[in-house]
């Protein structure tokens, strides 16, 4: 793909190097089946932005691992969102408590739907508006 191409010439002259362009990157590694060099982008953004990984990146880490279902790599992108103190969404905890309970770990998906899961769920009206 010509966005991989660019991205990467980027990258490689010192330009570029924003979150944004590194979640378009593992976009694109992803639709490229291109999970080794996905992974070995991960593990640089991991090992050079330790502090300042935004959801939004672990987010789209998680669900290309889903999307490949690769359910032990789910659990360590959470395990480094649980160490780095980054809270997931709702989105994020459904996918974790999926993966642990397909690899047969009922228990920790429970702990993941009853420490992160969303207390509160919008509720809709079919109520017209008052006169």
């Amino acid at each position: 793909m010509r966005v991989i191409q660019v991205a990467k010439w980027m990258l490689s002259r010192g330009q570029g190097a924003t979150m944004a362009t590194y979640d378009t990157l593992l976009l694109a590694f992803d639709m490229d089946h291109r999970l080794n060099e996905a992974g070995s982008l991960w593990n640089m953004i991991l090992h050079t932005h330790t502090r300042s990984i935004p959801k939004r990146l672990f987010s789209g880490m998680i669900s290309l691992y889903d999307h490949h279902e690769m359910k032990n790599k789910i659990i360590k992108v959470f395990a480094y969102m649980e160490e780095l103190s980054v809270r997931p969404d709702e989105d994020i905890v459904k996918r974790v408590a999926h993966a642990f309970q397909e690899l047969g770990e009922e228990d920790k998906s429970r702990l993941v739907l009853r420490r992160y899961g969303c207390k509160w769920k919008y509720i809709t009206s079919r109520v017209k508006g008052l006169k």
